[in-house]
């Protein structure tokens, strides 16, 4: 169903764990272990939330080795978080005095 995807896509990025990691992958690939170390969150939940970032083709993995490699998915994401970075200075300046 359509209506189910876009909301999983949005969902996504609505979650603050999965938003810190989208940001983070912005700088260049990285593993899990890195992304715990920069993050602080616990390897579990960052598994959990790379899972879910993959199964929406968020993010790219590539296995080296024994290790597996995140980015972000430079087709589409990349561009959608260029643009959106770009909206948000232009119009949204104020909207987070109340984010938490």
């Amino acid at each position: 169903m359509l209506c189910k995807s876009y909301n999983t896509f949005f969902q996504n990025f609505a979650n603050r764990t999965n938003l810190e990691i989208i940001f983070l992958l912005q700088k260049g690939q990285m593993n899990v272990s890195s992304i715990v170390e920069k993050t602080g969150y616990e390897q579990s939940s960052v598994s959990h939330n790379l899972k879910k970032l993959i199964e929406c083709n968020i993010l790219t993995v590539e296995s080296k080795g024994r290790e597996r490699f995140y980015s972000l998915n430079k087709d589409t994401v990349q561009p959608l978080l260029k643009l959106v970075q770009k909206h948000v200075e232009k119009n949204c300046r104020g909207c987070d005095k109340d984010d938490s």
